[in-house]
């Protein structure tokens, strides 16, 4: 960045930061403080603290393979083009446009009489509610305003008071799956069960490391899991249900060290306000129940984009190495192509490993930089793989049907005799 007065770290200042809570390592000339990020190492905090305090270059060439340096390359690339500062007016527009959708689903409850017009109140609502997260996200991710202070107070809007979704809850989830992007037992992204497996290894009763729990295949995730591909849309529409139920677990857990859970906790009390305020001045108890029910369906299409982008890629089992970081992510995501003008509507995660790849990448950038990503993925042979909105669905399903032909398998024995109370199918 122009104007930022560059900072020269001797060798002796550098052995200095050597020790658990104070970790410094220098590659190719330049320091980085990875205290924080040790923890995330795909590789493990362990190389980080044996090596902290040096210059640890050639440890790094030794450990990582060339996708490693001309994805760095690619990032300093990016970087000296100030792609990482060009966040255009993409936060402006949405957060206006959340504005304006707001005003009018308050109108609409208010001053319209008609259950057509409440329904369609609904349906913005859960338009309102993805556009809000996606600034959420992307605060989450890049300080999309001026300062830190501004940005903290846009996750929180966005987040808890618009949506009711914790932007703290996301946070832990969310980086834990970009760290462990598709893995079984530590991306949390992928342990629905008992509602849904993408993968008949989950049958084994497999630890969660994520959530430090077993995810139990007992004869109701048997059940449950059969079905997946047909269950499958209808338990989206109501997935808002489980993160507003995450979102409580993890705020009121006093186990759990949450930061900034004071304004976590009243952005949700505001939503808890005014939301169940709105419901309550719909004419009747049937308009009230068809609000709710629309809204959240109406923002199940977000919850389905989720999916699609990780549920039908490639899955593994055990942590993330440090040598392989880049091939993960790549095997691990697909990409949702689409036209330019609906980059509004996927929040520009249907460049999903673009994102993957460089997440403080502000989206108004990801499309431009997509050819670029697919020219290092031919390179190393890897794979890029963007389907149509269609297609993406059919790749799904067809990965729920396989787990779920797989779950009827007798061979397989349920972790008690419940099974045969459920099993309905021959």
């Amino acid at each position: 960045m122009q104007g930022v007065e560059k900072k020269y770290i001797t060798p002796e200042e550098l052995k200095k930061h050597n020790k658990a809570g104070d970790l410094w390592i220098s590659i190719q000339g330049k320091v980085y403080n990875v205290t924080d990020w040790a923890k995330d190492h795909p590789g493990g905090d362990v190389p980080i603290l044996n090596l902290a305090g040096q210059d640890v270059t050639d440890a790094f060439i030794a450990y990582h393979p060339g996708t490693a340096w001309d994805y760095r390359k690619l990032c300093f690339e990016f970087a000296k083009m100030g792609l990482f500062e060009k966040k255009e007016h993409v936060t402006l527009y949405t957060l206006s446009s959340v504005a304006a959708m707001f005003a009018m689903v308050v109108y609409g409850v208010l001053k319209c009489t008609s259950v057509w017009a409440h329904l369609g109140s609904a349906l913005l609502l859960g338009l309102l509610w993805m556009q809000s997260t996606y600034v959420g996200h992307d605060s989450g991710h890049y300080e999309v305003m001026s300062s830190r202070q501004y940005n903290k107070f846009a996750q929180i809007l966005c987040g808890n008071c618009l949506t009711g979704i914790s932007i703290a809850w996301w946070k832990w989830t969310h980086n834990a799956h970009h760290i462990a992007c598709n893995s079984l037992d530590y991306d949390p992204d992928l342990q629905h069960i008992p509602v849904f497996a993408v993968s008949s290894r989950f049958f084994t009763s497999m630890k969660s490391y994520f959530y430090d729990r077993c995810l139990k295949f007992d004869a109701l995730s048997r059940f449950l899991v059969s079905y997946q591909h047909w269950t499958f849309y209808p338990v989206l529409c109501f997935a808002r249900l489980n993160l507003y139920l995450q979102t409580f677990l993890l705020l009121f857990s006093w186990r759990r060290n949450v930061p900034d859970r004071a304004y976590n906790i009243a952005g949700i009390l505001v939503f808890w306000t005014w939301f169940p305020l709105l419901v309550s001045c719909l004419p009747n108890w049937p308009e009230r129940v068809m609000f709710v029910v629309a809204s959240m369906a109406a923002c199940s299409i977000q919850h389905l984009q989720f999916c699609l982008n990780h549920f039908s890629a490639n899955v593994y089992v055990g942590p993330p190495s440090g040598n392989d970081w880049f091939e993960k992510q790549t095997s691990g995501t697909l990409d949702i192509s689409c036209s330019s003008w609906m980059d509004w509507f996927f929040g520009g995660l249907q460049f999903q490993l673009e994102h993957h790849l460089f997440p403080r990448l502000p989206r108004a950038q990801l499309r431009k930089v997509s050819p670029l990503v697919i020219d290092l993925c031919k390179k190393h042979g890897l794979p890029y793989r963007s389907l149509s909105f269609i297609e993406a669905n059919i790749w799904t399903l067809k990965t729920l049907r396989t787990a779920a032909l797989q779950a009827r398998d007798h061979t397989i024995p349920p972790q008690n005799l419940l099974w045969e109370a459920f099993h309905t199918h021959g």
